[in-house]
């Protein structure tokens, strides 16, 4: 049975008027496209390596074709691994945009300077490898007979266009750098002495569909394989395997170009191909990712086959699978790492997929390319629902409003069509994929149009994706990006504006919702996760979306002392470019979790963990699609003061607890103890046995419930008799040099009688604590340009936050207190904040009351509000009760526990790739700065609440002028920061502000704090 598409990719041959890089067309010579067999017994040699000779040169045609003669002298040539990107070996230099194209906008020409890449392979073939009939090298006696076969050249990817010789002969060219292309060999080769040529231009026509915000890496950065194709062997095979929910039963359909027979051992299943089978089976999901093996046997070669059983369809409105509507809890990946860039192997891609596994992410967005093959068949065996997306951006035509845009010009259709059919044919047998993208930001154009219809005609089991037309003509989901939250919620409500078009309005409001990028995890962020989820929760339309994205791609580098760094968007010299607009993932360049993937993890776990009704009881909501509680166990803890004092397993009922469904469970009684503090019930749902992704015990979810309130002292007293405020002008030393007006002694803590400035609490010097509004703005807080709504960084230095002065006005000393009155303004405005620091003390310990009032209309948001202190840089060791133990901002602490952490002043910053504001711990009731672990050091107490805790090695303004983390060198002080409030981070660096919930008006308030020595 034939399974050529119903109306394939137009072919087309390169114009003679223009060079074929230049040519619109996808190329010439290759074969049509097939699935991706790699449990093929055939034959295969691998042609990739370190043995392949480069030259590169300025230009496209610098150089003639002779270097693809066979005997072509390449002896000064340099040596290049293959797969990789020449300009990460020395070759040229990388260069990042996010829309613009780094070359003038001339459809489909390309500039003169087209960095042009020459590479040399030579190869034996193995001595069993079959040579077909009419091959004049096939010995006679050998395997080279008429029933033979042939063998194909195949290559993964190659960016962005190549022109490929075997032995002298021309085979063709081809563009579409992340789709694989093959040629028919097998009269070419010769047992000994191969050479493969291959000429690879950086620009071509085909740069202009692939602006895809990412590095511009050329090379050839896949894997180039020979495979061996027996007498009688299929081109092409298709796989349909159904599930019909209401009944439990699956439907197998193996299409072959050629006949032959599928067995599936597990089932005793036995059919011709073209013939159908259907039984009770265990359907796909991506939370139970059933796979069955099997094998297709077509003249001379086995193929084992993977086959997952589901459906996909879009009922009443909704996306489902196997008839149950799915929410996507999901991410946008590039192909990244930072050595190799696009050049990914399989061990990182393996655990790139566990590592999403393990923070619940259960779906992919291939961004914004086919990915490697081999990654979907990590995504079949580990359980991801995929949207595979075609090679396919236009963003810079969009952003220049030029009309001349690919996929509205049918010249450049056959393109098109020809990327959408190496997608379908390479990756339709994988049961993870479950939507089919066209392409992403491209505008609008018949041409999309053409490859709507031509995947709907070849494969109508799965749904459409575009989101790049709000109209939605040739999608079957509304997506859109980085809508705000209120926007999100009318979609729900169907209550999103009216479309000019009412029949297409009417369409649109019965498809379900996707947010295909949202949460730009850019830097210091994502804020607003929590927000977003529950409207996906509360609106059956609204089905989750895809974080954007997945991993920094920052290229690593290393200092002359060996200190790694990671270089973005200009440190190549690069004429234009976007900056690190490029890192905006939830894992670093090396591929360590960010707060923002721990905070994910929590906002989208799959397991509710709350209070129940009755008292001293919790309750377990299920949130996974298709899975029962049954693969977990619940734990349990009792902790008074972050100190675990008892804890167990707490039994789940022995019937299922369904998906949607919940149980109330009771605690165990509270152990009795002489202890007193704020006690917490934590309670973890984690993995009860093994999995391709997690070992017994990995945490899936946790709750926590508070179960009993501390007794805090009230705020105005201190906990022991208070000392009364004394002048001592016989101090020396410290305090003598930094005040020499006097000094004014209270408890154990020495102040400047002129200033009021604190020196010493007992022992340990300290830098006075001063009223802090200013933070090294994040990515978010600096916005993007094209952001519409007001962006708070740089509103914030136009106003001065970042150069603020203080003035002493008044210094008092009074029997109960020393009061000392200041006033912080910027140069050049007005507004000011009145602050008052009242200090009282006992003999061991000091408090402090501090009460802002803002002078002035501001009429914007603060950073932060709190104070900044400093102390001898030996106190690097930190405990805290408080939430932990990562960072967390007011709209970025789900994630955080309450809880008793340690840590370094060290490891308590997180190395955002361009630094700014991080590492404050949220909900911070006291903190610990000591001289070692258990050294003595300085307590910290937040009076009657909670403050915000950061420390570091450095100011807040040395964080804001640093470019990458090397910039970063530790002072002689660790700077700490006790924030009665922070501003929220929100998502502004390409998404929505901060929500009002989570900004921070300048009003009057008061806070304060207890110090003394441990």
């Amino acid at each position: 049975m034939s399974i050529s598409p119903p109306a394939g990719p137009p072919s087309s041959t390169a114009s003679p008027t223009v060079p074929y890089y230049e040519d619109v067309s996808p190329g010439t010579g290759c074969l049509p496209p097939r699935a991706w067999a790699p449990g093929s017994d055939a034959r295969r040699l691998t042609l990739t390596g370190t043995a392949w000779k480069f030259r590169l040169s300025p230009a496209a045609e610098l150089h003639g074709d002779a270097f693809a003669e066979p005997h072509y002298d390449d002896a000064a040539w340099a040596e290049l691994p293959v797969p990789c990107h020449w300009v990460l070996h020395g070759h040229g230099a990388p260069a990042y945009t996010n829309v613009r194209y780094p070359f003038p906008v001339d459809p489909p020409r390309v500039p003169q300077e087209n960095p042009t890449g020459d590479h040399r392979h030579s190869f034996d073939l193995p001595d069993e490898w079959p040579l077909p009939a009419g091959n004049d090298k096939a010995r006679a006696d050998g395997p080279g007979t008429r029933d033979a076969g042939d063998t194909l050249l195949r290559f993964e990817g190659v960016e962005s266009c190549a022109r490929v010789w075997l032995n002298g002969h021309e085979l063709g060219t081809f563009q579409g750098s992340r789709l694989p292309h093959e040629f028919a060999v097998g009269a070419l080769l010769q047992p000994r002495g191969n050479v493969l040529a291959v000429r690879v231009h950086q620009w071509s026509a085909g740069s202009y569909l692939e602006d895809q915000d990412m590095w511009w890496l050329p090379g050839v950065f896949r894997e180039v394989t020979l495979l061996h194709r027996p007498a009688g062997a299929a081109h092409d095979h298709t796989v349909h395997a159904d599930y019909d929910h209401a009944t439990g039963r699956g439907t197998l359909r193996v299409e072959s170009d050629q006949p032959g027979r599928v067995t599936v051992p597990e089932l005793d299943w036995e059919l011709r191909t073209g013939e159908t089978a259907t039984g009770e089976v265990e359907p796909w999901t991506a939370e139970t990712p059933r796979l069955y093996d099997a094998e297709l046997a077509v003249g001379g070669e086995r193929i084992a086959l993977r086959i997952g059983f589901r459906t996909v369809t879009i009922v009443d409105g909704l996306f489902k699978v196997n008839g149950r509507r799915v929410l996507l809890r999901g991410v946008n990946r590039h192909e990244f790492h930072p050595e190799t860039g696009r050049a990914v192997d399989h061990e990182t891609m393996r655990r790139d997929l566990v590592l999403m596994k393990q923070h619940n992410i259960n779906a992919v967005r291939t961004s914004h390319y086919p990915p490697h093959p081999a990654f979907l068949d990590l995504c079949d065996e580990l359980g991801l629902w995929v949207v595979d997306e075609c090679d396919l951006e236009t963003h810079g035509f969009v952003e220049l409003g030029d009309p001349r845009n690919p996929v509205a010009d049918d010249r450049w259709t056959p393109a098109l069509l020809d990327r959408a059919a190496r997608m379908v044919e390479r990756d339709k047998n994988h049961p993870c994929v479950v939507v089919w993208s066209l392409g992403n930001e491209c505008g609008t154009g018949a041409g999309l149009s053409e490859m709507a219809c031509w995947i709907r005609q070849r494969d109508p089991s799965r749904p459409l994706h575009y989101e790049g037309d709000h109209s939605c003509p040739d999608s079957d989901f509304y997506s859109r990006m980085y809508l705000p939250h209120a926007d999100v919620e009318r979609v729900g409500q169907i209550k999103e504006p009216a479309l000019d078009d009412a029949e297409l309005d009417v369409r649109r409001r019965s498809l379900p919702f996707i947010l295909c990028e949202y949460a730009h995890a850019m830097g210091n962020g994502p804020g607003g996760l929590s927000d977003y989820q529950r409207l996906f929760e509360t609106y059956e339309r609204c089905q989750g979306g895809f974080v954007w994205e997945w991993i920094d791609h920052g290229l690593a580098r290393r200092t002359e002392d060996g200190r790694t760094w990671f270089a973005y968007g200009g440190d190549f010299g690069e004429e234009v470019h976007d900056g690190n607009f490029v890192c905006d993932g939830l894992l670093f360049p090396d591929r360590t979790p960010s707060p923002g993937l721990v905070e994910y993890k929590k906002v989208i776990e799959p397991v509710r963990i709350g209070p129940g009704a009755a008292p001293g009881s919790v309750v377990v909501g299920n949130e996974h699609d298709f899975l029962d509680l049954s693969h977990l166990a619940l734990e349990w803890s009792y902790e008074i003061e972050g100190e675990q004092v008892s804890g167990g397993m707490l039994p789940l009922p022995e019937g299922p607890v369904p998906p949607g469904g919940s149980v109330e469970l009771p605690l165990p009684s509270a152990p009795e103890t002489v202890r007193s503090g704020e006690a917490w019930w934590t309670v973890r749902a984690v993995l009860a046995r093994r999995t391709a992704w997690g070992e017994p015990g990995h945490p899936v979810a946790w709750g926590q419930l508070r179960a009993a309130e501390p007794e805090y002292p009230p705020a105005a007293t201190l906990p022991s008799a208070p000392a009364a405020p004394r002048h001592d002008d016989a101090q020396e030393g410290h305090e003598r040099r930094e005040g020499a007006g006097g000094h004014v002694r209270l408890g154990p803590a020495v102040f400047a009688a002129d200033s009021g400035a604190l020196l010493r609490l007992g022992g340990i010097p300290l830098r006075a604590p001063q009223l802090d509004v200013w933070r090294a703005t994040t990515d978010n807080d600096d916005g993007a340009p094209f952001q519409p709504d007001v962006r708070h960084g740089p509103l914030w230095r136009h106003h001065g936050l970042h150069r603020m002065r203080h003035r002493t006005d008044s210094v008092e000393v009074t029997p109960e207190a020393f009061v000392v009155r200041t006033r912080v303004a910027a140069a050049a405005s007005a507004l000011g904040l009145c602050t008052t620091f009242r200090w009282t003390g006992a003999a061991d310990r000091l408090r402090l009351a501090v009460t802002v009032d803002p002078e002035g209309d501001w009429d914007f948001p603060l950073p932060r509000i709190g104070v900044r202190l400093g102390l001898p840089s030996a106190y690097g060791h930190v405990r805290w009760f408080g939430g932990g133990p990562g960072e967390g901002y007011p709209d970025t602490a789900a994630a955080a526990r309450t809880g008793l952490w340690r840590s370094t002043v060290d490891a308590l910053q997180t190395p955002y790739v361009r630094p700014q504001e991080n590492g404050a711990r949220p909900g911070v009731r006291w903190a610990e700065l000591t001289r070692g672990a258990r050294g003595p050091g300085l307590r910290i107490e937040a009076d009657g609440a909670m403050c915000w805790f950061t420390a570091r090695r450095w100011t807040s303004e040395h964080l804001d002028a640093a470019e990458h983390t090397t910039d970063l060198v530790a002072g002689e002080t660790v700077w700490v920061n006790l924030d009665h409030a922070m501003h929220g981070i929100g998502s502004q660096s390409c998404g929505p502000g901060v929500l009002p919930q989570y900004r921070l008006a300048a009003r009057p308030v008061e806070f304060g704090f207890t110090f003394r020595e441990t």
